[in-house]
């Protein structure tokens, strides 16, 4: 059973940066896509960034929100995912949750198909 546990949020202003991490425990790490995904309040969960497990290509996927700020990396190793998120702005504010899945990769951006959802962790982004 996948269990996935989030850590890094917090206070952060305009502009400024955080890293969060997420550590993997009770799958064989390699074998799933890793995606982060986030939920502002009073929204619906949604698509942020996914690292592809390395036997499909282990490429990364971004919603376009967030391209060229934020950067997704895997580490197969020590069974842990990070997301290095810049230049953030107030609607990047949300509970970041990371998630498992093994689908394919026409259907990785989809939060359906992603299960081990943890509590998440929340950042928020001041004006």
């Amino acid at each position: 059973q996948v269990q996935l546990v989030e850590s890094g949020g917090g206070l952060v202003q305009t502009g400024g940066s955080l890293t969060l991490s997420c550590a993997a425990s009770g799958v064989t790490f390699r074998n799933y896509h890793m995606g982060w995904f986030r939920q502002p309040l009073g929204k619906e969960r949604e698509f942020v960034a996914t690292i592809a497990r390395p036997g499909s290509g282990g490429a990364t996927f971004y919603a376009d929100s967030v391209k060229g700020r934020f950067t997704a990396s895997r580490d197969n190793a020590k069974n842990t995912i990070t997301l290095q998120m810049n230049n953030l702005k107030p609607e990047d504010t949300a509970v970041y949750f990371c998630a498992a899945s093994q689908i394919a990769l026409s259907a990785i951006t989809n939060p359906e198909y992603y299960y081990g959802w943890g509590q998440g962790t929340e950042v928020t982004v001041s004006s």
